[in-house]
């Protein structure tokens, strides 16, 4: 801990953090302040708040809160995501929709190698590869999945700084790209000769997906709870006991930890359990992993921005394979630009930015992009480790 610091009391820290979320999602519902928030997401927030408070001495670069955070929140909020995912209605999106939604996860996949031997190994940081590592879960499966790279390669919690630069400026400057490209989806339609039934088939589904919540209750909010705590303790023991693979480490106790919590949970979302999600189980998760973003975010010095310049060159070559194999998929299976602007935010963007582009092209569509952004969650923890494997090779 950092004496110097002005809060170090673990249990004060965590409260500074949970308040400091609080805030980010209360003022969020501000009407004055929506643009803003829709310009620069809560999840964004959920970092740099933190991080301003450690750079300005409020509070410590390390602390027990930051471990526990990570030891518990991480399985406990995948664990819930999981249980709450609606595989039948995934697959049910359709040939098309699935296949742009895989290429985009293969761009990432392949574009993280080639990025690292473009820029990547001349960067000079020895830990360039694991960064590189983490930055593949954030962009195939989401923040949790970035995390649990970040963990399964070893990567410290000075060397996540940049890489949070690169997944902001990076990711979020192509989502604007995007954003802009929705004024020409007639132009590329046409020019790669889309069929429109694809999407009409799509649009027929969403009519049969269930959207209903009910209020929470106490008996319900107990059970996800209980189930959370259960899950992400049990998965750690679990995975504690099992052996490291890889040279350089690939698949640590804490790497099987994740892949229990997340396995299972797949699994279980196939049971009655998967009922948990109108009574709030998602929304539980995604609370725990922005908690758990807070104290990432604390830990963060803000003095790695200064490295970014080699960082963020290497984002964009990665980017740039990854666009590279989406308009060619598009244009070998005539796909609208619809479906290569939300295969593009399922894998980069995630459950956050996914539905925003979406509703931006179609706005009954919004839907869609949820859902490709959640298949990418239940690809991402496996893809990802995939190329985490690859970087490591390059790396040695």
């Amino acid at each position: 801990m950092d004496p110097a610091a002005l809060v170090t009391e673990p249990t004060s820290v965590a409260a500074l953090l949970a308040a400091v979320l609080a805030a980010v999602f209360a003022l969020a519902r501000v009407p004055a302040l929506s643009k803003l928030f829709e310009v620069i997401p809560p999840v964004i927030w959920a970092y740099f708040v933190p991080m301003l408070l450690t750079t300005f001495g409020v509070t410590p670069a390390t602390n027990p809160a930051y471990d526990w955070f990570s030891y518990v929140l991480l399985p406990f909020a995948l664990f819930l995501l999981m249980i709450t995912i609606d595989v039948r209605a995934i697959l049910s999106l359709g040939r098309l929709a699935l296949l742009m939604m895989l290429v985009g996860t293969l761009g990432i996949v392949i574009g993280g190698p080639v990025a690292y031997l473009a820029v990547g190994q001349f960067i000079g940081d020895p830990e360039t590869w694991q960064g590189m590592a983490a930055l593949a879960g954030s962009w195939i499966g989401g923040t949790a999945n970035m995390l649990a790279l970040k963990e399964s390669v070893g990567l410290s919690d000075a060397g996540l700084a940049p890489i949070i630069v690169v997944d902001t400026v990076v990711g979020y400057g192509w989502m604007a790209v995007l954003l802009f490209l929705s004024g020409y989806q007639a132009r590329f339609d046409a020019w790669v000769g889309a069929d429109s039934a694809a999407i009409d088939r799509v649009n027929a589904t969403l009519q049969q997906i269930d959207q209903t919540r009910r209020p929470s209750t106490t008996a319900t909010v107990a059970i996800i709870v209980g189930l959370g705590f259960g899950a992400a303790v049990l998965s750690r023991v679990l995975g504690g006991a099992l052996p490291t693979l890889g040279d350089p480490t690939i698949i640590s106790g804490g790497t099987w930890a994740v892949l229990i919590a997340v396995t299972v949970g797949l699994a279980l979302s196939f049971t009655p359990i998967r009922r948990l999600e109108p009574d709030g189980a998602s929304r539980i998760g995604f609370a725990a992993l922005y908690l758990l973003l807070t104290s990432i975010g604390a830990t963060a010095d803000l003095a790695a921005v200064l490295d970014a310049p080699a960082y963020l060159l290497m984002g964009v070559v990665w980017l740039a394979v990854h666009i590279g194999l989406l308009f060619l998929a598009a244009k070998l299976l005539k796909a609208p630009l619809f479906f290569v602007a939300t295969g593009s935010m399922a894998n980069v963007g995630g459950a956050a930015s996914a539905p925003i582009v979406a509703g931006v092209y179609l706005p009954a569509m919004a839907p869609v992009g949820l859902l490709m952004a959640v298949s990418g969650y239940v690809l991402g923890i496996y893809a990802a480790l995939g190329c985490a494997w690859m970087l490591g090779q390059l790396a040695m």
